[in-house]
Formats: structure tokens, C-alpha cells, sequence
């Protein structure tokens, strides 16, 4: 048999500890400190000695965080020792999960893996003992044993013992019988009796070779769970000849269990159906060249800033408002998807990834909208390289979740994008283990989503957890290949950087295209970016004209409505000319200049102004022609003068209304001058991004865990050390006396001539009561200045705080 290993060593039968506390105590610093660092919640506070220690490691909530962080074949493992004896010998465990020695059945590596199975356990705090009394801390055993309301994950029912506790004396000798054992004078020993023959494989085989034929089929379809099943008033000769033999007990009124004794001798001793103790292989599901990979992840990476910088543009002016509940609105989702010419849940993607990155948040006004922050100036002034790597460097430790978006919560209300409930902690640790999946591929290797989505499962076996991770898994695949992670479903060379915490910019750099001062115009008023353009170019061509398609490269479309924005920007006609000739490698063509001129020459042929407001136009038959048009009902016109018109509408509604009818009005100010229509891009106040939900308490460092496993082991002391027996009568053997204020002043004082160690009881200003051992140095004004072995440091405590103290036993000076 292999002998299992583990951090805290196996202990020999002679000095084996009686509890998990005493396991605890003996175990190295280092050992401890792994067992602080894999459960971090014990540290919440620092425990003040070994027993706080275990008691805590024995918490219901501590010991689920634990067993979700198992992975199958050490989940197995806990669940075959908590249907096990209590406690459990180690080759009783083994045949558990790889059967009986000897057997023919193939052995799967479970015995192989036994050993680090255990380790796992034991290291975790949830397995102490050694190898000849295993024990599953009490929790852990109740929360994986089967009851009536919980079956068990083996699949087995309860015990002999459990399943007759009810039941009559009478009914037990009766069983026993049938079963061909002598009577016995009570039910306890009738019951082991029982339990006796199910676990003799030769007696339970000749008592099985009676039963009918009709009777091994429904032990079959009990056999691996569930173990009960609803019988009749008046049930079948097979399972009344089950029931009668005691190998049906009865679970309730119309209810039998199949005792797990019975089971077991039927599985051939075998916990699991299947165990799993090895991780399931992620092989190369297709191999590409890896500069291919890298190109094509480039190509993404580029799509991806294009998308983000659409986007945070698209809110600059007049961004979404933000909903009471917090979050973006159905509709504002579905327009943001429109401009952005993507599937909703792309565009709440993208949303999420700018959020996280800290480029967009509410503005905090109190009709607050989202809008734009000043990081996004910062960003888009960074080279594009670096651009990325700010998105990916906010996108994989992020913990908002957006492919929740359009889901219900638990309260049935559906879940918004930017809302307060997308977060899910495990999402990071996900996104990073999937990346870590595929950079251990050989270099360029995709994976099939199937292998990965089990081999997280084997990872993190427990129901619901599984569950999320394998969402959080494909949704990461998605999100990665958009992003430009991964290429062709490979890790690229700035993935593998980004993962191993590399600047993915250098890798990326050479990869991306670099940004082009001109475009192609062509006879059919387009023009086409043969590339990305160079920031100043592109922000006038985006008011110039209408973005009409994307990919590799551009196509901008001029329309009027596009000149005139242009126009109400404050450029001229002329000023469009010399951009366009400037900037364009083909000669502007004829119709494209018309469409210019022509705008131009009525553009501002109207004048609008506040009257409320007014039309002023120097040709009257213009005005005459708007009040003949019924599309001006709407705007309440009446004329002044010749040239000037009053309406009842507000100025931008009466510039609305004019432009619907195919007029191109200008604004005017009070002094009659032309208004140039530049709206003034809103930003938010400075905001911080967001920062990622943990997953429980935080993980300590290595200082945090030094200085913990210190306290641990100097309170452990304090709380063991050996007393002098006290002299009072009235004093409790083994508990610290209660003294007097002159004796505890008269003790410390000696302790502090002659240099040695008492153990005190004391009381601080919060009223927690403590028991600390200290050397004293000095005793004067009411206080007692010593080292603190229990802090490990000098302290100061005030006698009249001081319940009692008691001197060291002299082997414990």
C-alpha cells in the first residue's frame, strides 16, 4: 500500500492527536501558513491559539468555502470517508475508491492518486489523524453523509444502525430471523448481528443466491442511488422477501431505503459509480501557425479600439441616463447595439469593458447620465498598443459578468447593463485558468470548448459553482476572441503576456498597422479609409460624413445632411475643399464638390433667432413658400414683416422643423450673427474604475501570514503552558484563580526580581477577556511593563485589569 503524504507529516500510532486542535499544534510554520493562505477567512481575525484555530476551521460557512475549492477526486475523497467509519483506516478508504485489492476491475489510477488526494484534505484542515484512524471533521461529515432530506453525492443510504433506529424490537428480531441469525436478547446486539452478515461478503453471496430473480432487479435500479423507493400496501414477493430479510428497511409508512451496508457489498465495495482521479486531458483541437494566430488577434485588438472609442464618443454629448435602480436602460442598450452595429449582447460587452477600464461612469448630476471620464483623454492620447493593453488589463480581473445581462435575479428583476448586480467573483479566477488552459497548449493549438468546460469541471466539481464557472468559461472564449486575447481560439503573444503579467504593448506594436493621413474619395460621394486614420483626420471626417461600413478598411459616406453638420461646425465651403484635396490621394470628384457647394449656398439662407423665435430670410417668396407647406402647422408661423416670420416653437425645434422640410436654416444670435453649432463634449467628473468584487476575504501575503502564524503559536503557548497548583482552597485545578489586588501586585513584583514567567488573566477596555504569559521588567504606577510572549513584543498592562495571575511550573520556565 502507498503511503499517503501530506504538509503536516503522518503521525505514528503512539503519539496520534485526539483532535484537530492537537493535529494543528503539530504541524510546522510553514504547513500552517498554507493552510492560512488556502483558507483565508480563518484569518478573520487572527485566531489567539490552536483551539480557536480548529474550532473556526470547523465552521459551517469555512468548510463550504473549503469543499468548493476541492477538486473531484478530493471531493470524492471526503464524501467515501463520510460514509466510512468513523474513524476510518486508510485501506478502508483506499478500497473505497479503488476497490479491493486484487480485484478484477481496472484500476483508473485511484490508488495512485490516493495519497495526494489525502494530502489535499488534511493540508486543507478538513481530514486529521494518521493513517490508521482518518478522521473528516464533523461539518464536513454532516454536510457530505446522507440523511432522508440530503442523499448523499455516493449515492448510498444510511447505515444499518440508522435506518433501524426507529424501529420496534420485535420488527428487528423478526429480521434477523429471516436472515437466518440466531435471536438475540436486545436490539443493539440483534442490529450488529445485521450489520455483521451485510458486511460478510460470503454470508451476504449465499443469502443473496436465495433471493428471487425478480428481486436482483430492484436492488439493481437501487444499487447506485437513489437508495429508496415507494412501495405498496401490498407489495411484490420480491420486495417483500427484500423487506422481510432486512435488506429493504423501511424509510416511512410507503418508503424502503437500501442500507448502505447492502449497497456496498453490491457496488464491490466502490463509494463512487465512477471516480475520477486524474483531471481530464485538454488536447490541441486544431493547430495553427502562430503568426497567423497573432496576426488575426491583431486585427481584433485593432476592432476592439475602434468599437471602444465609437462607443465613449457616441455618450459625449448626451449620454444614456442613468435608471433609479442604477444600470442601462432596455432601450438605451438596444440604441447603443445600433450605433455601434452589433448584437446587444456585444454592445453590452463593450459597454462593460469601457466601464471597467474607467472611461465611462455616471456624471453625478441629479439627472445623472453616463457620460465620458477625463482617462478617456488620457487613453485615446496613448499609442494604440497601449490603448489595448489598458482594455485588457482592466478586462481579466474584472468581475462584472455582462453576458448576465437580460437575466433575472433571485427578486425576478432583470439585470441591467452597468447595473449593481452583474458581479460574480469567480469570474477572474475563471477567465485567468481558461487562459492558462490554452497557453499550456503547444503554441498556436486551439482547444475544443467541450474539453475545457470539463476539465474546469473536474476542477470545481460542487453543483452551482460548476455550473457558473462553465458560463463564465464560454463567455470568456467569446470575450477573449472579440478583444484580440486570442486568435482563431489560440493564445496570441500579447495574451501570454497579459497572463504572465508581461506589458503585452511590445508584442502587439509591430503587429497593428500604422495610422494613415489620407483616404480615397470617390465619384459616388464615398470615401474609403484604407486604414486607421490619424486622430485629426479622422474626428473632421466623422462630422463630414457618415460612417457606412467597417473592417479592414472604412467607408465614409457625404450626404447633406452630413455637409451641413459640417457647416454648422463654423467651416466653410471653402474650408471643406482645401480639407478634402489635402487629404485625399484621388482628385475630389465633380459630384462630391456640387454637394458641397450646393449646401453651402443654402445654408443659412434662413436665419433662426429667439422670439420666442423667428425666421428671418431676405428672399419673401422663401417665406412664402414655408407658410403655404402644411408641414409648418406644427411650428405655429405668422409673419412680422416681409422678411421675418414668428413662431410659437423654441429655436432648436423650429431648426428641426425647417430642416425636416428640406430648408437648411442657421442658428442666429441676438446681434445676427451666425451660431456655430459645436456642442461641447461632456465629461464626468474624475472618476476611479471600478474595482473587482473578491472572492470571500482577500488573500494574505507572506508578512500577513508570518506575523499570524507568530500570534497562533505564541497564544497556543500562553493557553497551555502548565501552572503551579494553586495554594488557595478555593481556587479551581486547572483554571487561573482569581487574586487579589496585593497578591497579583506582590506576585509580579517577585516575577520581576527574579525574572520570571506568569500567566495572567486579563481584562481590556473593550472588555475582552484574555490569558496572556508574560515576563515582567518593570512594576510602578499602577501598571506592569513585560514581554509579551503571546504578542511577541513589550506591553504595558494596568494592574487593576489584571483577574488573577499564577506562576509557570518550573519544566515550563
Amino acid at each position: 500500500m502507498p503511503e499517503p503524504s501530506s504538509a503536516a507529516g503522518s503521525a505514528t500510532a503512539s503519539n496520534a492527536p485526539r483532535s484537530l486542535a492537537e493535529a494543528l499544534r503539530a504541524r510546522d510554520d510553514a504547513s500552517l501558513a498554507a493552510l492560512l493562505h488556502a483558507r483565508p477567512d480563518l484569518l478573520g481575525p487572527v485566531p489567539g491559539d490552536m483551539t480557536q484555530l480548529a474550532t473556526r476551521a470547523g465552521t459551517r460557512a469555512s468548510v463550504v468555502r473549503a469543499l468548493d475549492r476541492l477538486d473531484r477526486f478530493a471531493l470524492q475523497t471526503a464524501e467515501a470517508l463520510a460514509v466510512a467509519p468513523d474513524p476510518c483506516p486508510y485501506p478502508v478508504l483506499e478500497s473505497l475508491l479503488a476497490g479491493e485489492q486484487g480485484s478484477t476491475g481496472e484500476d483508473n489510477g485511484a490508488r495512485a492518486e490516493l495519497p495526494r488526494a489525502l494530502a489535499t484534505l488534511r493540508d486543507q484542515a478538513l481530514v486529521w489523524g494518521d493513517d490508521e484512524r482518518l478522521r473528516l471533521v464533523r461539518t464536513a461529515r454532516e454536510l457530505l453523509a446522507p440523511s432522508a432530506g440530503r442523499p448523499s453525492p455516493t449515492g448510498l443510504g444510511p447505515t444499518v444502525a440508522e435506518a433501524t433506529a426507529g424501529m420496534s424490537p420485535t420488527r428487528v428480531q423478526e429480521i434477523v430471523a429471516a436472515a437466518g441469525l440466531p435471536a438475540t436478547h436486545d436490539p443493539v446486539s440483534a442490529v450488529t448481528a445485521l450489520t455483521g452478515l451485510f458486511t460478510d461478503p460470503q454470508r451476504m453471496s449465499a443469502l443473496l443466491d436465495e433471493a428471487p430473480a425478480e428481486a436482483h432487479q430492484v436492488l439493481g435500479r437501487l444499487v447506485w442511488g437513489p437508495p429508496y423507493g415507494e412501495v405498496t400496501p401490498n407489495p411484490t414477493t420480491p420486495v417483500r422477501w427484500l423487506r422481510d430479510h432486512g435488506l429493504l428497511l423501511p424509510a416511512s409508512a410507503r418508503t424502503v431505503v437500501l442500507p448502505r451496508e447492502v449497497a456496498l457489498h453490491l457496488r464491490g465495495g466502490l463509494a463512487h459509480r465512477v471516480t475520477e482521479p486524474v483531471a481530464p486531458v485538454v488536447p490541441a483541437d486544431r493547430e495553427h501557425r502562430p503568426q497567423l494566430v497573432d496576426a488575426n488577434a491583431a486585427g481584433q485588438a485593432l476592432a476592439a479600439l475602434s468599437t471602444v472609442e465609437e462607443l465613449v464618443k457616441s455618450w459625449e454629448h448626451t449620454g444614456p441616463p442613468v435608471l433609479r435602480a442604477g444600470g442601462l436602460s432596455v432601450r438605451d442598450l438596444k440604441r447603443t447595439a445600433a450605433t455601434l452595429d452589433a448584437t446587444e449582447p456585444a454592445a453590452a460587452f463593450w459597454i462593460e469593458l469601457a466601464y471597467a477600464a474607467g472611461l465611462l461612469a455616471g456624471d453625478g448630476e441629479a439627472d445623472e447620465r453616463y457620460a465620458p471620464t477625463p482617462a478617456f483623454d488620457d487613453w485615446l492620447e496613448l499609442p494604440p498598443a497601449e490603448r489595448w493593453s489598458a482594455l485588457a488589463a482592466a478586462w481579466l480581473p474584472a468581475t462584472r459578468t455582462a453576458g448576465l445581462v437580460g437575466e433575472q435575479d433571485s427578486k425576478g428583476r432583470t439585470l441591467s447593463v452597468l447595473g449593481p448586480e452583474l458581479d460574480r467573483s469567480a469570474a477572474p479566477e475563471v477567465r485567468r485558468r481558461v487562459l492558462e488552459l490554452l497557453a499550456a497548449l503547444p503554441e498556436g493549438g486551439s482547444a475544443a470548448p467541450d474539453a475545457l468546460l470539463a476539465r474546469l469541471a473536474w476542477e470545481r466539481p460542487v453543483r452551482g459553482t460548476s455550473a457558473l464557472r462553465a458560463r463564465l468559461a464560454q463567455w470568456t472564449l467569446t470575450e477573449a476572441e472579440v478583444l484580440g486575447v486570442t486568435g482563431r481560439g489560440a493564445l496570441a503573444a500579447q495574451g501570454r503576456a497579459l497572463l504572465e503579467h508581461r506589458d503585452p504593448a511590445p508584442l502587439l506594436a509591430p503587429l497593428l498597422p500604422e495610422p494613415v493621413d489620407h483616404v480615397l474619395l470617390q465619384a459616388d460621394l464615398t470615401a474609403v479609409a484604407p486604414g486607421p486614420l490619424r486622430r485629426a483626420l479622422g474626428d473632421v471626417l466623422a462630422v463630414l460624413a457618415d460612417v457606412e461600413s467597417k473592417g479592414g478598411a472604412t467607408v465614409y459616406r457625404f450626404t447633406p445632411g452630413s455637409v451641413r453638420r459640417a457647416l454648422d461646425s463654423g467651416r466653410t465651403a471653402s474650408d471643406l475643399h482645401a480639407f478634402l484635396a489635402e487629404h485625399s490621394i484621388t482628385p475630389v470628384p465633380q459630384p462630391l464638390a456640387y454637394l458641397i457647394d450646393d449646401v453651402a449656398r443654402r445654408h443659412g439662407h434662413l436665419r433662426v433667432g429667439a422670439a420666442s423665435s423667428y425666421v428671418r430670410c431676405d428672399d419673401d417668396g422663401m417665406l412664402n413658400e414655408i407658410l403655404a407647406d402644411k408641414r409648418s402647422a406644427g411650428l405655429g408661423l405668422r409673419r412680422l414683416a416681409p422678411t421675418v416670420l414668428a413662431a410659437q416653437a423654441e429655436p432648436g425645434a423650429l431648426l428641426d422643423g425647417l430642416r425636416a422640410m428640406g430648408y437648411a436654416p442657421a442658428a442666429e444670435s441676438r446681434t445676427g450673427d451666425v451660431l456655430v453649432a459645436r456642442a461641447d463634449a461632456h465629461r464626468t467628473p474624475a472618476r476611479s474604475a471600478p474595482v473587482p468584487v473578491p472572492d470571500g476575504p482577500p488573500v494574505p501575503d507572506a508578512t500577513l501570514l508570518r506575523a499570524a502564524v507568530r500570534a497562533i503559536r505564541a497564544g497556543d503557548l500562553a493557553a497551555t503552558a502548565v501552572r503551579k497548583e494553586p495554594v488557595a482552597a478555593s481556587a479551581v485545578p486547572g483554571e487561573l484563580p482569581r487574586t487579589s489586588a496585593a497578591e497579583t501586585l506582590a506576585t509580579v513584583q517577585a516575577a520581576a526580581l527574579t525574572g520570571s514567567a506568569v500567566w495572567i488573566g486579563y481584562v481590556n477596555a473593550d472588555g475582552a477577556a484574555s490569558q496572556r504569559v508574560i515576563d515582567p521588567v518593570r512594576v510602578e504606577g499602577g501598571f506592569v511593563t513585560g514581554y509579551d510572549h503571546t504578542a511577541d513584543e513589550v506591553r504595558t498592562y494596568a494592574l487593576h485589569r489584571i483577574t488573577g495571575v499564577a506562576e509557570l511550573a518550573e519544566e515550563h520556565l
